[in-house]
């Protein structure tokens, strides 16, 4: 060690001279008196003065017990005089005494014996008041349990940042006992933190005497040497009353578990951030292979090197899906993603192809399970069960792939397929919080997936599917009731392409459709029970109206130029609401118990087929007594009168017709409006709600 250093590491020897001002001593205005023998004032201070009231002349010569006691005090102040100049025993304690101004006062007393080199005896006597004394006291008290009980760190440094004082709870945030701290700098108790940025605080506030509040901190001490720990610091000068700069207090709170929770929310909104960014660029389409591309496209880069979705074969050819079990499973490829071109890309199976994986594959694994399966540091001996063979295994291993991620694809609680995960440039291994938003993602483009999946079936169907019976009588509804009538045209008596459809949903919800394909024949009849078989497929996917007819639309104007019109509602009896769109059909009637029916005025929309115009949902109460008629256009158009006269036609029927039977209605309506003619086919629907029984509350659905 050099001297320097020697001299550096000794503590501070205290500096002889007068001391400032304004200290302990002054404070407290201890004052001094020294009677004689005989009890007279020999010696007199300016404190005295001030705390008794009498100057120094009015009080030398003066007997001290006659001059500053009371009469009824004056024998036990002689007593206590006696027995201090007899043994020579200090006495302390608090003693009245009398002012100048005639007031009693409390005062604390120190007494003693004082002896000359002449061997004549004195008393000296200091005293301090009695109010102040004891509130210096508290103070002093409080300060020293509140620093030492303190869960705060606190510590004292002088002018040169040596450490003063530190309490027990910097010793323990620390991980150094005090005595590692005294008479050392900070720099030399915790060189492992960022010192200049702390010292140089210290030396501002030293320097200008502003506090520095809450400046954070992150790094290791001896507490927790392994692990990162967060602390906000906050810096004061203490100074004397007089202005003397004394040196710099410093409070050290462990914030660790605020910074932890940060970034923890910071981490879940940046996930929240990705989901809904998903939610925007995955399923756009009803194409399936598009729409895997787009959930591969969104994890590479930011989330991964390598993406693949694979789904189960089965489900492409109409069956249920299929797991092997002690056999292989049978995947498609759909999509594959990858940040360059690489071995990792290359041992991945094409768009479109088909592999069998055993079960011992982690892919496997995952699809039979339904679990993510996560091997945050992927060794040797991991290659082979998530590459598809041995020559895959080693371009996995070549190209440095050293963290897997598959995450199961379900959709409406079938697992259908895996998202496949790897990281190569990216150096960070996945973790738990990875699975978690890789799950979160595949739960969402899962349902597009599958989406995309049934709309493919759906017009595969729809092409290929001939004549449609229209529905027997649908089965006990939830809250509903009702009554349809289908008429062929009279002229032909052939089945055209009206048609009327009741459907159940989930959640005690029906759809109701009513719809007409433009024309006769076969031909009609074969497309009516396309849409019809489409219409049943899409409200199993619990689209909202204008959504169902969105599709219908596509699927129409790809059936030989014909269009068709349709109605589409669901209606909910929880909420007492019917959602409604119009595909440029006729408008339907709402009849509501004591008042006049009425037309339902909704956005006519395009016919099915037309393409490229939206259509709208509106939503309506719809409850017990109130009466929804869907109809096509063979029950009001006729030849020799306007469409609007047959519509008003049709209202007054319906307020003349008695409150009756659904079926009766139906017969009525049809009895009275339709043309003798008969020249076109009709399709009519009614529905009334009616009260729930048992029902367990509002279900969830498209609002």
């Amino acid at each position: 060690m050099s001297a320097a250093q020697a001299r550096r590491s000794q503590p501070e020897q205290p500096k002889a001279g007068p001391g400032p001002p304004g200290g302990l001593m002054d404070l407290l205005r201890i004052a001094a008196v020294v009677l004689d023998a005989d009890g007279r004032i020999v010696l007199w201070s300016p404190q005295a003065e001030q705390l008794f009231g009498y100057t120094a002349k009015e009080a030398l010569g003066q007997y001290a017990a006659r001059l500053m006691v009371h009469e009824h005090d004056l024998d036990l102040v002689i007593q206590l005089f006696a027995e201090v100049m007899d043994s020579g025993e200090s006495w302390a304690g608090a003693f009245p005494v009398r002012r100048k101004n005639g007031t009693t006062h409390l005062a604390e007393f120190r007494n003693m014996r004082l002896e000359d080199d002449q061997g004549d005896l004195y008393a000296l006597g200091l005293a301090s008041d009695q109010d102040a004394l004891r509130t210096v006291e508290r103070d002093l008290a409080l300060s020293t349990r509140l620093v030492s009980q303190s869960p705060i760190g606190l510590a004292v440094l002088d002018t040169d940042l040596r450490y003063v004082t530190v309490n027990p709870a910097l010793e323990r945030i620390n991980g150094i006992p005090a005595e590692g701290h005294l008479g050392r700098r900070f720099r030399e108790v915790l060189p492992t933190l960022d010192v200049n940025a702390v010292e140089s605080a210290m030396r501002q506030v030293l320097r200008t005497g502003t506090p520095i509040v809450d400046q954070a901190s992150i790094g290791r001490t001896p507490a927790d040497p392994d692990n990162d720990h967060a602390w906000s610091a906050s810096y004061y000068r203490l100074d004397t009353s007089d202005g003397h700069v004394l040196g710099i207090a410093l409070s050290v709170v462990d914030t660790t578990e605020r910074h932890r929770a940060t970034l923890e929310a910071d981490r879940a909104r940046h996930r929240l951030a990705l989901i809904a960014d998903a939610s925007v660029r995955i399923g756009t389409t009803l194409d399936l292979y598009q729409t895997a591309h787009e959930l591969a496209d969104f994890a590479v880069p930011d989330f991964a090197d390598v993406a693949a979705v694979d789904i189960l074969d089965s489900l492409l050819e109409g069956s249920p899906s299929a797991v092997g079990h002690g056999g292989n499973t049978v995947f498609r490829a759909l999509a594959l993603a990858a940040t360059r071109p690489s071995g990792a890309a290359e041992a991945a199976d094409r768009p479109g192809s088909i592999a069998a994986y055993g079960p011992d594959r982690l892919v496997t694994q995952c699809v039979r399970t339904g679990q993510p399966i996560l091997i945050p540091h992927v060794q040797a001996d991991d290659l082979p069960r998530i590459a598809r063979d041995a020559k895959a295994a080693a371009l996995l291993g070549r190209d440095g792939v050293h963290s897997y991620l598959a995450v199961p694809l379900v959709a409406h609680g079938e697992v259908i397929g895996a998202l496949d995960l790897k990281r190569t440039r990216n150096g960070r291994p996945f973790d738990h919080d990875d699975a978690v938003l890789a799950g979160e993602l595949a739960v969402r483009a899962a349902v597009s997936i599958d989406n995309a999946r049934w709309h493919q079936s759906v017009r595969n169907t729809a092409i290929t599917l001939q004549r449609s019976l229209l529905p027997d009588h649908p089965p006990p509804l939830a809250g509903l009731e009702v009554a349809s009538r289908y008429q062929p045209a009279k002229a032909s008596n052939e089945v055209g392409g009206d048609w009327f459809d009741v459907i159940p949903l989930d959640h005690d919800r029906t759809a109701l459709v009513v719809g007409d394909v433009m024309g006769h024949g076969i031909d009609a009849a074969a497309t009516m029970g396309r849409l019809r078989t489409a219409t049943c497929a899409f409200a199993e996917l619990d689209l909202d109206p204008a959504q169902v007819l969105h599709h219908l639309d596509k699927i129409t104007s790809g059936l030989e130029h014909y269009i068709a019109t349709c109605i589409y509602a669901v209606y909910d009896p929880h909420r007492q609401r019917c959602h409604l769109a119009n595909a440029g059909h006729v408008p339907p009637v709402l009849i509501r118990g004591g008042k006049p029916a009425q037309l339902i005025d909704l956005p006519t929309g395009a016919p099915l087929g037309v393409g490229g115009v939206p259509f709208r949902t509106t939503t309506l109460a719809l409850g017990p007594g109130d009466r929804l008629v869907l109809y096509t256009d063979g029950l009001v158009e006729t030849r020799d009168q306007d469409i609007d006269s047959r519509l008003h036609a049709l209202l007054r029927h319906l307020d003349a017709v008695p409150d009756v039977s659904l079926e009766d209605t139906c017969d009525r309506l049809l009895n009275a409006l339709r043309h003798p003619d008969g020249n076109d086919d009709v399709a009519l629907l009614i529905a009334r709600p009616k009260p729930m029984t048992g029902s367990s509350g509002l279900q969830e659905g498209f609002p």
